[in-house]
């Protein structure tokens, strides 16, 4: 059999009084050190499952099968002592975000590892077999999918209204993050509204994954080695925790680029060596980009605007902003061609503001920054609709999922 584009499962999540305490940021937004920090003095946070090298020797490699097992041994510890329970049967659950006055409501189920595979969940980066390793070793050692993966879906009545019907009600919990974000869980098991939810996305030609490449890459190599150990169509391990949004509620911030040095060049000959694909404009206060084809510059004391003078291609990864960057400056007048690799720059998330690129470069550590306009997610459907891949953090999703708001077990039938 084939399973839907979206299916229900009983999810493994925390009892009500313990769902501040259990909710944590995102495993891969923290150093061991933070997680650590982070997760003092409270025993139940879900850190303990994501970043379980904490409670294992300061220097422990963390990817060591000790740290796996120890992942393990926390989550089960948590069930036992009731911190974390099972709903008793197949459920879609709400998720609410709030970031200040940005409000975004998707839909937690499990999304098909058939569809990924056959690209109609469709991706937009390239993954490294080192982070997939990682995960898929995460999955084995706790049969169950621990980090949600984010999705972007185009609007649908039916979803609106049965979205709207679940949350009329009271949620299963409010979290209040550490940031001041807001994350709200409904729970839908009435068969009518998980009939509808099913039959709204089933009816979708794709839906687009918009953070959670890895933990998608780790959920299909699992359900493959599964199904060859007999694992039937249908099991659990054919799908994976998903959170779909809508696409008009998601928010994409810039994602900007610092550099080491110039090249060789003097700041003028640098300036004057930009004017064959630019108008270069020094302004005064912060050169923030408001529209695309545009760049703010910051080089010491100093933003300038950056203005495309050349047509733009019609490929839809050559056309995006952080591809002009580097076709068209870093990789012919800074010599930066290989993003992934090249030591000489580094990336700043939009959210950390432009004084973070200001300090970056006052301090010495930088040469220059580059502020871009944040992708569109337009632009992110378009290249996962043509097949391609977008550049390395040509994307800053925000609001962050917590991780522990409720997790996929692998072992529901």
């Amino acid at each position: 059999m084939s399973l839907p584009l979206f299916r229900p499962f009983p999810g493994l999540r925390p009892a009500a009084a313990h769902a501040t305490e259990v909710a944590a940021p995102p495993y891969d937004v923290l150093t061991s050190e933070e997680a650590a920090e982070l997760a003092a003095g409270k025993t139940w946070s879900f850190l303990h499952i994501s970043k379980p090298e904490i409670d294992l020797p300061a220097g422990t490699d963390v990817h060591a099968p000790a740290v796996y097992a120890k992942a393990a041994e926390n989550l089960n510890r948590m069930i036992a002592e009731g911190v974390l329970c099972r709903d008793p049967s197949p459920c879609f659950y709400i998720y609410r975000l709030e970031m200040g006055g940005h409000v975004q409501t998707g839909i937690v189920g499990g999304g098909s590892v058939a569809a990924y595979d056959a690209n109609r969940i469709r991706k937009h980066e390239f993954t490294r077999p080192d982070k997939e390793d990682d995960r898929v070793r995460q999955i084995d050692a706790c049969n169950a999918q621990t980090g949600p993966v984010l999705l972007a879906h185009r609007s649908s009545e039916a979803l609106t209204a049965v979205v709207a019907k679940t949350t009329a009600a009271a949620p299963a919990y409010r979290v209040e993050a550490v940031d001041g974000n807001v994350h709200t869980l409904w729970v839908m098991g009435d068969p009518a509204s998980i009939a509808t939810v099913t039959a709204a996305f089933d009816a979708m030609p794709a839906v687009y994954i918009a953070d959670g490449h890895h933990r998608s890459a780790a959920a299909s190599r699992v359900a493959a080695a599964r199904r060859k150990a007999g694992a039937a169509a249908d099991a659990p391990s054919q799908s994976f925790l998903t959170v779909s949004f809508p696409i008009e509620e998601m928010k994409i911030f810039d994602y900007n680029r610092v550099v080491r040095d110039l090249n060789g060049l003097s700041r003028e000959q640098f300036l004057a060596r930009l004017e064959k694909e630019f108008v270069v404009q020094p302004v005064s206060g912060q050169a923030r980009p408001t529209e695309p084809r545009t760049v703010g510059l910051y080089l010491p004391g100093q933003w300038y605007r950056l203005s495309l003078k050349n047509a733009v291609p019609s490929d839809p990864v050559a056309r995006l902003d952080v591809s002009l960057l580097t076709d068209r400056l870093l990789a012919p007048v800074l010599g930066i061609v290989d993003l992934r690799k090249d030591k000489r720059i580094d990336f700043v998330g939009g959210k950390r503001g432009l004084g973070e690129l200001e300090k970056r470069v006052d301090s010495g550590e930088m040469a220059a920054a580059f502020a871009l306009f944040a992708t569109r997610m337009e632009d992110l459907v378009a290249v996962a609709d043509a097949g391609q891949v977008m550049p390395p953090k040509s994307t800053w999703f925000e609001p962050k999922l917590a991780d522990g708001m409720v997790s996929y077990p692998l072992d529901w039938s």
